[in-house]
């Protein structure tokens, strides 16, 4: 048995000191106060906190690992390491990779690469394409965690455009869909403005929230939403970025939602302002927005209107980041630091508190996705566990894990690291230095 005792436990909504027991794989017991002198002597190795936060391993449920066909960015192996590393101890897969991921036999492969190499536990979505419905029709979700749409193009050609497509995948597939809302057509007319108005100089990365727009955000989103409630789809909105959709959403306990909102740390910490002194580091899509719709999106977060926290976690080389709106590639690393981010978040707006973070962050991608005892501190689930310590510290490029070498938030001084990272029983990261022990598992899906 493993011990960890004199911890600060937040879980389903409570705080308290306690400690956490573990047997094999699994959590045996958590308790409240102390446990007993005859406890700490019978464990194998009983580890004092002396006040640590102890929460369930974070759960990413938007990554972007490159792998396969884009893999001089970052692997499963390298970045199943960053994201121990920011106490995540599970992640679901983008299929926009080389090829992309758009077949059953697709994701086996990479969850056979992920078997071999991933120190976290690892789940994949099937992309959707115009042509590929009987694949994903047949597809496992037990296995698969459901299917990613892109209503906006995207790393990998994989838009989905025909709205008869769209239609039959909200009214047939019961697995959770996914989607990135952006409409297509919105976005290529204001791209063709920025084009017209600097002809033939660069266009500025501060024009990028201007061409991937708000308004493209918006009814592409409200589209989706409107038919899923006609369709009773399970329906996922990645990366909300915009105070304009979150009136699309109802706040409330996420159990008895069919329709759920995501956004990042990247669209709560950064806004418009920024492009000027972080230039393409932080250009994503959709675009990081105006200083309202990122104060909106913290309201949105405190008040249960946005569902879950979640990277989008997309390195590119910083060779891929250079030159303006229309050709510095899209996309940012951000799994290693979007725990500690998020705390920071906390500690400035009184309302965001470390509870809903955890909801946030590790319960309910659990339950919208329905992941088998995972996500929660409960006897009897996986023992994947984050401590977070009192771990003062400047981030800097040459501090990242991820086979891309730089963060956007290079140049944060952050309070609160994770100090120590359990998944399925096994103690991968500690002290801040990887321990070289992996027990990772395929997420199953109670689908």
């Amino acid at each position: 048995m493993i011990l960890l005792y004199n911890g600060l436990i937040i879980n389903e909504g409570e705080r308290f000191t306690g400690y956490v027991a573990i047997e094999g794989e699994l959590i045996s017991e958590v308790g409240h106060g102390q446990p007993s002198p005859e406890m700490i002597d019978s464990a194998e190795e009983a580890i004092d906190l002396n006040g640590d936060m102890v929460i369930p391993g974070v759960i990413d449920t938007h990554v972007h690992f490159r792998d396969p066909g884009l893999t001089e960015k970052g692997d499963i192996a390298t970045e199943s390491k960053a994201a121990v590393m920011g106490g995540v101890t599970s992640y679901i897969d983008m299929p926009n990779t080389l090829p992309p991921t758009v077949t059953r036999a697709d994701v086996d492969d990479k969850i056979k690469r992920a078997r071999d190499v991933s120190v976290a536990n690892y789940g994949f979505f099937i992309g959707a394409t115009n042509s590929n419905f009987n694949e994903i029709a047949q597809a496992d979700y037990t296995r698969i965690a459901g299917v990613k749409l892109f209503m906006g193009s995207s790393t990998g050609n994989m838009l989905v455009d025909d709205t008869s497509a769209i239609s039959k995948i909200f009214s047939k597939i019961k697995a959770p869909v996914a989607i990135h809302a952006e409409d297509e057509a919105t976005i290529a007319a204001c791209r063709a403005s920025a084009e017209a108005e600097y002809a033939r100089k660069e266009v500025p990365v501060d024009m990028h929230p201007a061409i991937r727009s708000r308004h493209a955000c918006y009814l592409a989103t409200s589209r989706a939403v409107e038919l899923a409630r006609k369709s009773g789809t399970r329906l996922h909105v990645c990366h909300i970025s915009t105070a304009d959709e979150l009136s699309l959403f109802a706040p409330g306990d996420v159990s008895s939602k069919l329709i759920t909102a995501e956004t990042g740390p990247h669209y709560l910490y950064f806004d418009s302002n920024d492009y000027s002194t972080h230039g393409a580091r932080v250009k994503c899509n959709p675009a990081i927005k105006e200083c309202n719709d990122k104060l909106a999106l913290l309201r949105a977060v405190e008040n249960r209107t946005i569902d879950t926290i979640a990277t989008d976690h997309a390195p590119h080389l910083l060779s891929s980041k250079q030159g303006g709106a229309l050709k510095a590639a899209s996309g940012m690393p951000g799994i290693e630091f979007s725990l500690p981010v998020m705390l920071e978040l906390a500690d400035d707006n009184p309302a965001l508190t470390e509870e809903r973070i955890v909801e946030t962050m590790c319960h309910n991608p659990a339950v919208i996705f329905r992941i088998d005892r995972r996500g929660f501190l409960r006897r009897g689930y996986y023992a994947d566990i984050t401590v977070v310590g009192n771990h003062r510290i400047k981030i800097s490029d040459e501090s990242v894990t991820s086979r891309c070498g730089w963060t956007p938030y290079a140049g944060l001084t952050v309070s609160r690291m994770p100090v120590m990272t359990i998944v399925n029983g096994c103690m991968v990261m500690r002290d801040r230095r990887l321990t070289g022990c992996r027990n990772a598992l395929p997420l199953k899906f109670n689908n």
